[in-house]
């Protein structure tokens, strides 16, 4: 077993999943690359089957990057619509949502100022600001 395999077995089990090869191979698409990965659930899906050749279940993958997400691996953007897209940049940033492409593009969070925000409910407090512009292409 590669280190980068032992990585994700533990990552896995982690998240409180058995390391089945379809796992593994989920993890491989996530967590091997050098950039942030940018996905819906039916993007990653079809890149296991297309890419990768794999027969694999929505409900696998579903299931899988859930618990990776519950357990801070990965951050889940909502765009609206019952859409949501994950993020294997967990750290607090902003995005760009082309919604042609429907591709999310990271913004550093130095780019954008908030000069004011709303004060929480009695007894909340923020945790944190993620702002996403949505954009079209100019006419």
């Amino acid at each position: 077993m590669s280190i980068s395999e032992v990585k994700y077995v533990e990552k896995l089990r982690n998240s409180g999943l058995r390391p089945t090869k379809q796992r593994i191979k989920i993890c491989e698409v996530l967590f091997n690359r050098e950039k942030t990965f940018h996905f819906s659930i039916s993007d990653l899906t079809k890149i296991l089957q297309n890419q990768h050749n794999l027969k694999i279940s929505l409900a696998t993958v579903y299931n899988t990057i859930h618990a990776f997400q519950k357990k801070g691996y990965l951050k889940e953007i909502n765009i609206g619509n019952d859409m949501s897209y994950f993020d294997t940049n967990t750290s607090s940033h902003h995005h760009f949502y082309d919604q042609q492409t429907k591709e999310l593009i990271d913004i550093n969070s130095q780019e954008v100022e908030i000069k004011k925000s709303p004060t929480p409910p009695s007894g909340k407090k923020v945790d944190d600001i993620e702002v996403t512009f949505r954009i079209s292409k100019k006419n």
